[in-house]
């Protein structure tokens, strides 16, 4: 016999279970050493259950016998190192699944003998009995001696339909309650064989007091009316272990809106928190009265519970719009959460290595006796041999081990539950408090800002906006708990804008704005309570911009995006943003609302990070609009396909249709706010194709321009399409080809110098970058060009008069207009002779270009660039304090007009004068 062997024989009798159940059965001996090599399955279970069968033992006696074999198996394999913790979980899991199965089948032929067959009153169809596995059972997970969690359940009332004058029918809940009551003894009664697994039903609607089975109906009430919030949690582990799959289906439907917010719901952290602290007080008063109960590696701190919560908390904050996160398993959603991204990966790695740990742990304390316990043993003797089954030299090596994984699980466990909410102006929150419930508010309100080193006008101002938004309506009907957060939030903001001095004024109203929005969404005042750092970016972003701070009131799910600092100051990964998109679209496939609406929240992040950066000085303007544009492009692309695959009769599973994107769009200089000028072009041949790409083009805008609880993705302009309000909304591409030689107007063409392929058919994209090219470089008369040209820009100016004494960077002589004019006129003029000025680089690009190629006076030129990209940053800055009209003091831009309007003098002054 090898040391080995030896090793294994001396760990195997460390567990009493293991070597009573030898004793007690001899010829089981041989049969264990046979299995003991294998993995065990559901088939093998079968196998041995039908040979005790046919040995002439009762289904309640086989199956006992047939558990003491698995335990016993998994003992073995788990301590002779043959098995992992993976291994004996799934497989206890496993077992648990084919004894209720087992059990529920024998039973419920029995029940139909005697009382029918229970019958839907609306359906007309069978009914059957669901046996939910919960907690561990739930995910898999269970351990080797645990109890089984259930709760039993059916989808509609009604009763048993008899076949003969013997049956005597019954309502279904009687049906039900009857089987679920033989279910409960056939697995958990003690015989002389044992049992089968120790049955828990505390968890089902209303506990101990409530009906043993409940209607869907009933389920569906109790979570409507009474649900709690631990229950939530609970219910994250439901798993049908029996049951048809339609019922499932309407069952999870029911199940999965009261676990999962389809917000954000940071409140969850302080649910679990307060339940863990409960849990942790129970452990203390238990390891008081009883210290040989002391460490308690599943309640106890750094313990297993502790590692199953922070999973769960970003379950129950994140299922609702995240679907991969609605996993049962502990293990599965951990290493989720560190493929998102959510947690860092290498952090997971360690809590996975704890959780193990704790858990081949646990199991061993339970085979020393077949016990559902999760504390060590008080007798010294038994602490030794739960360390040799940890394969530890002795107890005090064992817990030298121990100590580092608890340690590390608590550090983490603290991370995400300490209360996060600033403690250092607990005083000062408490002033705030009286203050504001005071008669002499006013005055009390001042003093205290004062006391902070506000202003006396800011203190002004602040404290009469501030006693104005806690007397409102609004904010007097919230709950308690959520006044009391609040007031902790204003306190801690007044704290920020005191120190941040620039806008004081500014980023208190527009944060008391959205406090009032957000007031009664108590998840949002969690979200900002847990993450201090939070609260902060949003003060500053409110100082810095109008727009962002009513973006962020409009969107304050967007809360979210300002967790991860690191995020916010990453470049986006637009194959990967594309990538989850499509995964997400996807999920909520045949769900058109779903759909519009991950399309407008998924669309709302990734802007809104782009904001937040843009805010911190981190993007250029140029580098700005070029995400923008990015991002807009990967939105056309998915709501095109989308929108395809609502159309019934489509003809092709991808359409051969292609966006094509003109404006700001096509020259890749979006804003925040800007709308898609676009056109919709075809090349198929299919006699149904021009319908359906109507159907297309018209279900693409309503995709975009539709108003959800998101709000809309773009406002969607087809007015450059052939023929304007008059054409065809969709237009094949040789149509538009015609169109464009023959028809369009010289305007037409100008907006073509800014047109690009934006999405859909490459191959349509193509066709229409050589139409693009052919047009643009087509020989023109220079002068009717030039006349055209100013007549057009006459045209614009005369319809957006300036009557104030501020420079209008967009509209007024020597703006932006005029330098976007200058741009198409020289391309349209000169592209026929030099083709590079067809590429569509943008206006400042486009410039240079023309001054290498000695077109215009290369200073003029470097100037007027300059001047475009200066008014498109002051445009930029104006835009973002929420103002319609970009208009500065001319002193500001003197220079910059004076060099524009003298390149455009240089090109047009000759239709100028004579027009005069």
């Amino acid at each position: 016999m090898t040391a080995s062997t030896n090793l294994h024989a001396d760990i195997l009798q460390a567990s009493r279970f293991f070597n009573h159940c030898l004793q007690a059965d001899p010829d089981r001996a041989e049969l264990l050493q046979q299995v003991s090599g294998l993995s065990l399955s559901t088939d093998d279970f079968a196998h041995f259950l039908q040979k005790e069968i046919y040995a002439g033992a009762s289904l309640n006696k086989a199956m006992r016998r047939l558990r003491k074999l698995v335990v016993c198996t998994l003992i073995k394999r788990d301590l002779c190192g043959q098995a992992n913790f993976d291994e004996v979980a799934t497989t206890i899991s496993l077992f648990a699944d084919f004894v209720v199965q087992q059990h529920l089948q024998a039973l419920n032929l029995e029940m139909q003998a005697l009382y029918g067959t229970p019958t839907g009153e609306e359906s007309g169809n069978e009914q059957v009995l669901i046996v939910l596995g919960m907690g561990k059972l739930g995910g898999y997970e269970l351990n080797v001696s645990s109890d089984i969690d259930l709760i039993f359940c059916y989808a509609e009332d009604g009763e048993t339909q008899v076949q003969d004058a013997s049956q005597r029918s019954l309502s279904n809940h009687e049906y039900f309650n009857r089987l679920g009551k033989k279910l409960i003894a056939a697995i958990s009664e003690v015989t002389e064989d044992g049992y089968s697994f120790r049955v828990d039903m505390a968890l089902r609607p209303n506990g101990a007091s409530g009906p043993l089975v409940a209607s869907f109906n009933m389920i569906e009430e109790y979570f409507l009316i009474q649900g709690r919030e631990w229950e939530r949690y609970a219910w994250v582990k439901a798993r049908a272990m029996t049951g048809n799959p339609d019922d499932i289906a309407a069952l999870e439907k029911i199940i999965r809106p009261f676990v999962y917010r389809r917000y954000l719901d940071f409140g969850a952290i302080d649910s679990l928190r307060s339940m863990h602290a409960q849990i942790r007080a129970e452990v203390v008063r238990q390891e008081t009265k009883h210290p040989e109960r002391s460490n308690n590696v599943k309640l106890g701190r750094g313990g297993i519970r502790e590692v199953e919560f922070l999973a769960q908390v970003f379950q129950l904050i994140r299922g609702g719009r995240d679907a991969s996160l609605r996993d049962r398993s502990t293990r599965r959603t951990l290493q989720t959460l560190a493929d998102k991204g959510i947690l860092d990966a290498g952090v997971i790695e360690k809590l996975l290595l704890s959780y193990e740990f704790l858990r081949n742990l646990e199991h061993r304390l339970q085979y020393l006796d077949d016990a559902q316990t999760h504390t060590f043993p008080a007798r010294e003797e038994d602490q030794q041999k739960i360390a040799l089954m940890m394969h530890c030299g002795s107890v005090a090596e064992l817990l030298e081990k121990l100590r580092p994984h608890r340690d590390f699980i608590a550090e983490q466990f603290d991370a995400i539950f300490r209360d996060k909410a600033d403690n250092s102006g607990e005083n000062e929150q408490g002033m705030l408090a009286v203050s504001l419930a005071s008669p002499d508010s006013d005055e009390l309100i001042a003093a205290h800002l004062s006391s902070l080193g506000l202003s006396t006008e800011v203190t002004r101002a602040v404290s009469q906006r501030l006693l104005a938004t806690w007397q409102s309506p609004k904010v007097q009907a919230l709950s308690e708990s959520s006044r009391i957060k609040l007031v902790s939030l204003l306190n801690n903001a007044l704290n920020i804008i005191a120190r941040q001095r620039d806008n004081q004024v500014l980023a208190w109203h527009r944060l008391l704005d959205f406090m009032e929005a957000i007031a009664r969404r108590a998840a949002y005042l969690s979200l900002l309570t847990e993450y201090p750092h939070a609260l902060a970016r949003v003060i500053r972003m409110m100082a810095a911009s109008d727009w962002a701070a009513k973006f962020l009131t409009r969107h304050p799910i967007l809360l979210d995006e300002l967790l991860d600092e690191a995020s916010l100051h990453e470049h986006p990964d637009w194959p990967a943003f594309q990538l989850d998109l499509q995964h997400h679209l996807q999920q909520h496939q045949g769900d058109t609302e779903r759909q519009m609406e991950t399309l407008r929240e998924m669309h709302h992040a990734m802007q809104f990070r782009l904001l937040a950066q843009d805010l911190e000085g981190q993007l250029s303007v140029e580098h700005l609009a070029d995400e923008l544009s990015q991002l807009a492009d990967i939105i056309v692309a998915a709501v095109l396909q989308s929108a395809w695959e609502t159309i019934a009769s489509r003809h092709r599973p991808e359409p051969r249709f292609a966006v094509i994107a003109y404006g700001k769009q096509g020259g890749k200089e979006l804003g925040y706010a800007s709308d898609l000028d676009v056109i919709f072009l075809y090349e198929d041949e299919d006699q149904d194709a021009p319908a359906n790409y109507a159907k297309l083009g018209q279900r693409f805008i309503t995709w975009m321009t539709s108003h959800t609880p998101a709000g809309i993705l773009f406002d969607i302009d087809i007015a450059l399409r052939p023929d304007g309000a008059s054409g065809l909304l969709v237009s094949s591409v040789a149509s538009f080809a015609r169109y464009q030689e023959k028809s369009a107007w010289l305007w037409e063409h100008q907006a073509l110098t800014r047109a690009r392929f934006c999405a859909g058919d490459a191959a349509i994209g193509e066709q229409f970058e050589q139409i693009r090219e052919q047009v643009l470089r087509q020989t023109r008369d220079a002068e009717k060009l030039r006349m055209e040209v100013v007549n057009m820009r006459k045209k614009m100016r005369d319809a957006h008069v300036n009557r104030s004494e501020l420079f209008d960077l967009k509209h007024d002589a020597g703006g932006m207009i005029d330098i976007e004019f200058i741009v198409q006129f020289l391309v349209l003029k000169y592209a026929g002779q030099h083709p590079s000025l067809t590429a569509n680089k943008g206006n400042i690009a486009l410039l240079k270009r023309c001054a290498e190629l000695g077109l215009i006076d290369a200073q003029l030129a470097e100037h007027t660039a300059n001047a475009y990209r200066l008014y498109r940053k002051l445009q930029h800055g104006i835009r973002l304090q929420g103002e319609d009209r970009a208009r500065v003091l001319p002193e500001l831009v003197e220079q910059e007009a004076a060099t524009t309007r003298a390149l455009w003098h240089q090109l047009f002054d000759q239709v100028t004068n004579a027009d005069q």
